[in-house]
């Protein structure tokens, strides 16, 4: 499928990820329609960012995934939907798992619904690499075991099977593209690699964190972003769920050092009983087999973990990015 001219709506396009997705979609020569969370204070989240040559070319739709007419009028007139929204910080989902619920399982069930009444083109749903909880064998490939090991992975999990009972009962023409762990400019405090980071460039000496012996295979925004049109352009990926990720890993503790090493080399890491999940719900190994994404598509991993992190370094250290961030607190 060619997207050229092609016109998309992107679920979830206030969000790091959905918002880089929409930049790579104009790139594309695609009309894009961005559905972003209704909020009173008019708020676009990452779309915000954007130059105002950028957004004068997007269509800007507020609602709620949650909120199955919003979905419908979102969707109609498009051609291609690709569906980000979701409540993604995993210790958040402990705290309160209804909204998980109804955000992840029922919106995406409007998304699918929607899409099947108006004859959508493609469908590209977007789970995670939770969904497999630790590593029974590594690398990890789309056969491996489901393992809900978190509220919120438990959630994604229902969502990819209503969406593959999509394909497979009304033929929907949908992928369920599995990106493992994203990281880069706009992302949220609640992850990893920005909350290491914003304690480092705001002077904190001591850099707390949770478990530091857990691994993850680590991505940069624009490769997994790539992965996605990837997938939208591949009639062969219809039907099905394909990992994007690297095949690399690093343990939280390797990751700590490394951005030490590069803004602060005096900081030192503190482990705080607060930051730590439950020990039956720690994910303690994320590895991707990408064969799959490689053998559908042209799609390979471009940037070096080392290379994203200095790229993602320069984005924070704007001083109007990085107060936007609070640093003084665990954010879920």
């Amino acid at each position: 499928m060619n997207l050229s001219n092609k016109r998309v709506l992107v679920t979830g396009s206030d969000g790091f990820i959905g918002s880089r997705l929409v930049e790579m979609l104009l790139e594309d020569g695609c009309n894009v329609r961005a559905f972003v969370y209704y909020n009173s204070f008019n708020s676009w989240g990452c779309l915000d960012g954007l130059t105002k040559d950028k957004l004068s070319q997007i269509e800007i739709f507020n609602g709620d995934v949650r909120d199955s007419n919003g979905v419908r009028t979102a969707v109609k007139d498009v051609d291609i939907v690709f569906h980000l929204a979701a409540l993604i910080g995993i210790p958040f989902s402990y705290h309160s798992p209804g909204s998980y619920v109804d955000t992840n399982i029922k919106g995406t069930l409007n998304v699918l619904q929607a899409c099947r009444d108006l004859n959508i083109e493609r469908v590209i749903t977007t789970s995670t690499s939770e969904v497999y909880g630790t590593a029974q064998y590594i690398p990890i490939n789309e056969k491996h075991p489901i393992q809900p090991q978190s509220p919120y992975s438990a959630t994604k999990i229902g969502a990819d099977a209503i969406a593959e009972s999509f394909y497979r009962s009304f033929e929907l023409p949908l992928v369920i593209a599995r990106p493992f762990n994203t990281y880069g400019p706009r992302q949220s405090a609640r992850a990893v690699i920005p909350t290491i980071m914003i304690q480092l460039l705001n002077g904190n000496k001591e850099i707390k964190l949770g478990s530091l012996h857990p691994t993850r295979d680590l991505n940069y925004v624009d490769d997994i972003c790539k992965g996605f049109l990837a997938l939208a352009k591949c009639d062969d990926a219809v039907g099905r769920v394909v990992n994007i990720g690297s095949g690399e890993e690093i343990s939280i503790s390797n990751l700590a050092n490394l951005m030490i090493e590069i803004i602060n080399p005096v900081a030192k890491i503190v482990s705080e009983d607060k930051r730590i999940r439950p020990k039956e719900s720690e994910v303690e190994q994320l590895l991707c087999d990408n064969s799959l994404m490689k053998e559908l598509t042209d799609w390979m991993p471009e940037t070096q973990l080392k290379e994203g992190l200095m790229e993602t370094i320069e984005w924070f250290k704007v001083k109007e990015n990085l107060k936007k961030y609070k640093s003084d607190i665990y954010n879920l």
